[in-house]
């Protein structure tokens, strides 16, 4: 029974030592940092909503590759971005460019805070107006009729008779 449960165990801690951690050379910190940051601003194509570097996908462990190869060859960033966005499109960046393609992404925002201030103060506006009376919204002649009729209807109400 010894035997068979440092067996198992054994078996189960190699499955941990197949994990691959990635670790790429750099001759300098700024080298480091660019990485890094292109590794956790880039989408990955595969996973949709992850960045390159939370991503397990063979296609992030492909492009962490070649982004590493292309900063060791003294690329740009923005060399760097071109390639990836030519290659996979704006869809692999979190802040896309602003373009004509993309400015819906870029403009909504603004747009639906603009609709929200303008509902306000539309709705402000209606709280703020004073409430009009029966009688301001009348014409004299027609207040006069209102007055005479609530009158006779007092009266009638008083006297327990109808005119």
């Amino acid at each position: 029974m010894k035997y068979l449960l440092l067996t198992s165990w054994l078996l189960f801690a190699s499955f941990a030592a197949h994990g691959v951690i990635e670790t790429y050379q750099f001759d300098t910190d700024l080298q480091r940092a660019r990485y890094h940051h292109f590794i956790e601003e880039l989408r990955c194509p595969k996973c949709q909503n992850q960045n390159l570097s939370g991503s397990d996908s063979a296609i992030s462990q492909d492009l962490r590759r070649q982004i590493h190869r292309m900063i060791m060859d003294d690329k740009s960033d923005i060399e760097i971005t071109q390639y990836m966005v030519a290659r996979y499109g704006d869809f692999i960046l979190y802040r896309p460019q602003f373009n004509a393609a993309t400015a819906v992404l870029w403009l909504a925002p603004l747009g639906l805070l603009l609709l929200g201030i303008l509902i306000w103060w539309r709705m402000a506006a209606m709280r703020a107006r004073p409430k009009l009376t029966v009688e301001q919204t009348l014409s004299p002649a027609e207040a006069q009729r209102l007055k005479q009729l609530l009158s006779d209807d007092e009266t009638v109400g008083k006297d327990g008779d109808d005119k």
